[in-house]
C-alpha cells in the first residue's frame, strides 16, 4: 500500500476505535512509538517493536473509565510521512477527566508504519 492508502486506512480504523486492528494490519514488526518529553513518572512512554506498541495500547485502554468524545482528522501526506490531528475527551483511572488534542506523525517504509510520534501539551 502507498503512504496515502495507509494514512486513509489508519484514519478509518481509528474512527471506528479499532486501534489494535490498525496496529496488526498497518505496522511493521520493528515499529517505534514516541511520546512527548516531560511525561509524568509512570506514564506510558517510548517503546520499540509491535508487541510493545500493542501492550502500550492495551495499558492505555485499561486506564480509560469513560470516553466522552473525540475526533480523528483527515491525513496530510508528504512522501513517506503523514500526520493526523486526533482528540479525545476521556476519564482515566489515573488522571480523572482529561480533554486532549494531539498531532500524530507517522513514517511509512515498505508499505508499513515504522514510526509513530505524538505531539501534545504535557502541562
Amino acid at each position: 500500500m502507498s503512504t496515502e492508502q495507509i494514512a486513509k486506512r489508519l484514519v478509518e480504523l481509528c474512527r471506528e476505535g479499532k486501534y489494535e486492528e490498525a496496529q496488526n494490519e498497518l505496522y511493521a514488526e520493528d515499529a517505534v512509538s514516541v511520546e512527548m518529553e516531560g511525561l509524568p513518572q509512570g506514564a506510558l512512554g517510548n517503546v520499540k517493536g509491535l508487541a510493545a506498541i500493542r501492550e502500550k495500547g492495551k495499558k492505555w485502554a485499561e486506564d480509560i473509565v469513560e470516553i466522552h468524545g473525540g475526533s480523528v482528522g483527515e491525513p496530510i501526506v508528504a512522501g513517506d510521512w503523514f500526520s493526523v490531528v486526533m482528540s479525545i475527551d476521556a476519564t482515566y483511572k489515573s488522571m480523572g477527566r482529561v480533554p486532549m488534542q494531539e498531532i500524530c506523525v507517522y513514517q511509512v517504509r515498505n508499505g508499513k508504519i515504522v514510526r509513530e510520534q505524538f505531539f501534545y501539551n504535557v502541562d
